[in-house]
C-alpha cells in the first residue's frame, strides 16, 4: 500500500516496538532483548514474542508478525491507515524540507537498529563458539543415555555425529530485568548449527535429567505453579542454518526435521538409503517469511524477499520434510509447503515432499512406540 510523500509509515516502523507495546498495553514480560507473553489473539502463555533489536513480534500459533505498525492492526483489528492514525495522528501537509527531515531521521533510526542488530549477531556467535570449544564429543557421555531414553539405542547409531557433543555444566540463563541470571546448570547435549557457507553460527542445547522418563530436565518457573522453562534453547543466529547430523558423500537426497530426536528417529530407520540427515532447529527456521494477509493464513506462499532464509545446497535434489503431528496440522503443512516452495523456485529441478506423522504424534513418538500403532 503507498502513500505517497507521507512520512508516518517510515516513522511508525522505526518506533521502538516495546514503546508500541506498552501503549497497547500487552501482558507481556520484561527482557531487555525479547519479550514473551500470551498471544493477543490467540492467546497461550508464551507463544507470542516481541524482539526488540529486531523491532519486530511474532506468534508462532496464529502466525502473526511484522513491525510496529503490523502489531497496532493484529491487535487492535484495524486497517493500515486506521493503525496509522492511531500511532501517529492523522496526517499532515508538510513543506517539501519537513518532509526530508522526517525522512532522514526515520532512516537514521532503522540504521541505528540495524547496527545493534549486527553487533548482537556477532555478539551471540561469539559466545556460541565459546561454549562449543568448551563442550566435547558426546561418546560415552549422558548425550548417548538420553538419546537411548528417546528410543535411540547405542546399536542403532554406532557412530556418534560429530554435530552432537556434550556440556557437562551448562549455564541455563533466563531473562532478568535489564540482564540475565543463572537459574540452574548441568548437563546438556550440545548441537552445532551451521550456517550456508558450513559456519559454526549457534548452539542448540538438550537440558539432561536421567532421572525423567524422556530424560529432559524439567525446570519449574519460579512463582508461577503448572509452568517450567523449556528444556531446549538456541543461542547464536539460527535462520538458514541447520544441524548437520549426517551427509554422506554423494548424497542428493536431504531428510529434514524440526526435533533432533525427530531427524536422528529418520536416521536410524534408514527412511532414504544415503539420504543426508539435517535437523532444521524449528518449523519457523524451515519455513522462512510467509506471505500473510486476508485468506493466506494457509496458503504456504514464501516471501520471497526473505534472502536469510533456509535453503539446501546445490546437490540436494530431493528435499524431504518431516511434519509433526503434535501442533496444529494446517498451519504446519503451510509452513513447510511455504519453504519447499522457496527452495524449489530457488533451486531449479528441485522435487519436494511433505511426510506427515499421525496426529499427537512426532517421528521419535512412532520410534518409542508411543500411542497408536
Amino acid at each position: 500500500m503507498s502513500y505517497p510523500q507521507d512520512p508516518r509509515p517510515a516513522e511508525a516502523n522505526a518506533r521502538p516496538i516495546f514503546d508500541v507495546a506498552d501503549m497497547l498495553e500487552l501482558t507481556i514480560g520484561r527482557g531487555h532483548v525479547e519479550r514473551c507473553g500470551p498471544c493477543p489473539v490467540c492467546g497461550g502463555t508464551d507463544r507470542f514474542s516481541i524482539n526488540g533489536r529486531k523491532n519486530v513480534f511474532n506468534c508462532r500459533r496464529c502466525g502473526g508478525k511484522g513491525g510496529p505498525l503490523d502489531l497496532v492492526m493484529f491487535v487492535r483489528g484495524v486497517t493500515f491507515p486506521q493503525a496509522l492514525d492511531w500511532l501517529c495522528g492523522p496526517r499532515q501537509e508538510l513543506s517539501a524540507a519537513e518532509q526530508a527531515a522526517r525522512a532522514e531521521k526515520a532512516e537514521e533510526n532503522k540504521r541505528r537498529r540495524e547496527a545493534e542488530a549486527d553487533r548482537h549477531r556477532a555478539e551471540v556467535r561469539r559466545a556460541a563458539t565459546v561454549i562449543w570449544g568448551e563442550s566435547y564429543r558426546a561418546d560415552d557421555t549422558d548425550v548417548v543415555r538420553y538419546l537411548e531414553r528417546r528410543g535411540i539405542a547405542p546399536d542403532m547409531m554406532p557412530v556418534m555425529p560429530s554435530a552432537l557433543r556434550y556440556q557437562p555444566d551448562a549455564r541455563y540463563m533466563v531473562p532478568d530485568g535489564s540482564g540475565w541470571r543463572e537459574i540452574y546448570r548441568g548437563p546438556a547435549m550440545v548441537a552445532g548449527v551451521l550456517d550456508r557457507q558450513g559456519w559454526l553460527s549457534a548452539v542448540h542445547r538438550t537440558w539432561i535429567d536421567l532421572s525423567r522418563p524422556k530424560g529432559k530436565l524439567v525446570l519449574p518457573v519460579e512463582g508461577k505453579p503448572g509452568e517450567t522453562w523449556p528444556s531446549k534453547k538456541v543461542l547464536g543466529s539460527k535462520k538458514g542454518g541447520a544441524i548437520r547430523l549426517h551427509t554422506p558423500e554423494g548424497a542428493d537426497t536431504l531428510i529434514m526435521a524440526e526435533g533432533i530426536e525427530t531427524t536422528l528417529s529418520a536416521m536410524v530407520a534408514d527412511a532414504v538409503p544415503g539420504a543426508a540427515y539435517w535437523c532444521g532447529v524449528d518449523l519457523g527456521n524451515m519455513a522462512g517469511q510467509r506471505k500473510l494477509g486476508k485468506g493466506l493464513k494457509y496458503a504456504g506462499i514464501p516471501d520471497m524477499d526473505d534472502a536469510e532464509a533456509f535453503l539446501p545446497p546445490e546437490w540436494v535434489r530431493r528435499l524431504i520434510f518431516i511434519q509433526d503431528g503434535d501442533s496444529e496440522p494446517r498451519l504446519t503443512r503451510a509452513k513447510l509447503e511455504s519453504g519447499l516452495r522457496r527452495a524449489m523456485a530457488l533451486r531449479p529441478g528441485l522435487r519436494g515432499q511433505i511426510v506427515p506423522v499421525a496426529v499427537g504424534q512426532d517421528l521419535n513418538d512412532v520410534l518409542m512406540g508411543v500411542g497408536n500403532e
